[in-house]
């Protein structure tokens, strides 16, 4: 499948002297969800307006569908839409007036049933003809999509978008989404949500500091850093964990009623589990239930972008 959006050695120095890219190389799929993770001040809004044309890099370069975003930047724009985390538009204009002007300034023919289908789709067609400062958050929030979307943009960079928004906007949001990623629109997601990221995406990449520490599809970055947990609950409970059971990463809890077992899960069904069952039933330590229960994205990316640099590969 071929690469939508390529970034190769992007890096970026403010004046200050802060780094806030460093050396960020990355390839978008056509039609993916691609989820970027990070802890604030991480670089991940830097890296969305560069590639938005917003703020200029210090080094490396991008290319949107086959355009560089420096040498041919209204072609690669044009292909580009971006809802912003800030609110950032005409609060004394329409909302349709706004919506069509946002698709005029990319040079797109009038196109009004698709503009209707949009606003529908995001329930502001009935508001069409309210000012936009007489919106509430939500609303105005829902402009702020339907801006990006005004002009049929291949790449859509969604930062933050459903910050602070309802649990309705936010069914409609991933709604669109996916009818979106359905015609083949590249999407570039970054949130605080993370389970939103979990449900969405199809890879994820975390950057932290300036740089991007991972990249990698989904299902196998869970299979590969998550980890599993077996709880055993007792018959009766212990103070300690036997000594001749310290083979095992395991531990008590629940007042010693619980003994709990931690393994990586990157290798399936471990075979300790079937050895600790056996030693325990030599031990004559008995359990009257077991549960399992896997790592969530979250607990990945805590453990990511808390790690040590040189314990990350």
């Amino acid at each position: 499948m071929p690469s939508t959006l390529s970034i190769s050695h992007l890096t970026k120095t403010y004046a200050s002297g802060l780094e806030a890219l460093k050396d960020v190389s990355l390839e978008v799929q056509r039609g993916e969800i691609f989820a970027l993770l990070g802890p604030n001040g991480a670089g991940k809004t830097t890296l969305i307006n560069i590639v938005c044309g917003i703020v200029r890099p210090t080094a490396g370069h991008v290319i949107a569908d086959g355009h560089d975003i420096a040498r041919e930047y209204r072609a690669a724009r044009t292909l580009i839409g971006l809802v912003p985390q800030e609110l950032t538009t005409d609060m004394f204009e329409s909302v349709g007036a706004t919506v069509r002007y946002s698709r005029e300034l990319f040079g797109r023919e009038p196109n009004a049933a698709y503009l209707e289908k949009l606003l529908r789709d995001l329930a502001l067609w009935d508001r069409r003809k309210d000012l936009i400062m007489t919106l509430s958050g939500g609303m105005k929030r829902r402009v702020m999509i339907a801006k990006a979307l005004s002009h049929e943009p291949q790449i859509l960079f969604l930062d933050e978008p459903t910050a602070g928004v309802d649990v309705e906007l936010r069914r409609d949001m991933w709604t669109l989404v996916r009818g979106l990623r359905e015609r083949g629109v590249t999407i570039i997601l970054t949130t605080h949500y993370i389970e939103e990221a979990e449900e969405m995406a199809d890879r994820i990449g975390v950057i932290r500091k300036g740089e991007l520490i991972l990249v990698e599809d989904k299902h196998t970055l869970m299979r590969k850093l998550g980890t599993r947990q077996l709880t055993l609950h007792l018959l009766e409970p212990m103070t300690e964990v036997p000594a001749t059971l310290r083979g095992w990463s395991l531990s008590l809890s629940a007042g010693g009623t619980e003994l709990q077992y931690h393994f990586n899960n990157s290798s399936g069904e471990p075979v300790g589990i079937p050895a600790l069952l056996r030693r325990m039933s030599e031990l004559g330590i008995g359990f009257k239930d077991l549960d399992t229960s896997q790592s969530s994205l979250e607990d990945i990316f805590v453990g990511l972008v808390h790690a040590r640099p040189d314990a990350v590969s």
